[in-house]
């Protein structure tokens, strides 16, 4: 599927991705590693094949979304580790919807894990590696020039809409969508979905036995996390 498109610099490097330019300002590429990393990169490993596993379930999902209306930065793929984006300018503010509680939020405010929410809820996050992402208001992202009024509800929209088509998706397929981590970017004035979905953003649940079929399993030294990325993809392809 590579169809020769070259890779100038590598402009950022992240926990999961390198992203390079090409010959075409507008466009970048993609590549997927296998590095792990959780807790904001305290603890650190590496998922045999995750990158390849997370580039495809990218694109599928990428598919499916676009499919509905949502726009993303998705191109192409271009081979196993290799996915041809729009270039974004990326807005710091990581968004989170969740469906049921789980992870941070179960922590902070208390409540039990896998306690199902009465209607999914959107957080944000700044985007700061040192500052550990801390929650933030809607607010501050205006105060702090991060986005705009418009550009937010944008983001609310789009989140809410990801997770009714995704969640519908997958629970055809004996998955429940418990939260995952969205990221937005400008792109020639529009608000587009990028960066990836995949188990390392999401939190997927079996239906009938909330095994847990994500990154927590690497989080929480839970055993088999090749085979639980394996078995998403499957489901997600199936």
């Amino acid at each position: 599927m590579d169809d020769g498109l070259q890779k100038l610099e590598m402009f950022y490097e992240g926990k999961a991705k390198k992203l390079y330019s090409t010959p075409d300002p507008d466009l970048v590429i993609a590549h997927f590693k296998d590095d792990a990393t959780a807790f904001n990169a305290k603890k650190r490993g590496t998922i045999e094949d995750k990158g390849v596993i997370n580039n495809r379930m990218s694109e599928l999902f990428f598919g499916i979304l676009e499919k509905a209306g949502v726009k993303t930065h998705f191109v192409r793929r271009l081979n196993d580790r290799d996915m041809l984006c729009k270039r974004l300018e990326i807005v710091p503010v990581e968004t989170v919807v969740r469906n049921i509680v789980a992870g941070s939020m179960a922590k902070r405010l208390g409540r039990e894990e896998g306690e199902e929410l009465k209607w999914p809820i959107v957080e944000y996050y700044y985007k700061s590696d040192p500052l550990d992402d801390p929650l933030i208001y809607a607010e501050h992202a205006l105060l702090f020039g991060w986005a705009t009024e418009a550009e937010l509800r944008t983001i609310h929209e789009l989140a809410l809409k990801v997770n009714e088509v995704l969640r519908r998706f997958l629970d055809e397929r004996g998955v429940i969508l418990v939260d995952f981590k969205l990221e937005f970017g400008r792109h020639k004035g529009e608000i587009l979905l990028g960066d990836e979905i995949c188990p390392d953003t999401c939190r997927f649940w079996d239906k009938a036995t909330r095994t847990k079929l994500d990154k927590d399993r690497f989080r929480r030294d839970l055993g088999d996390v090749e085979g639980a990325y394996q078995e998403m993809l499957r489901r997600v392809e199936g």
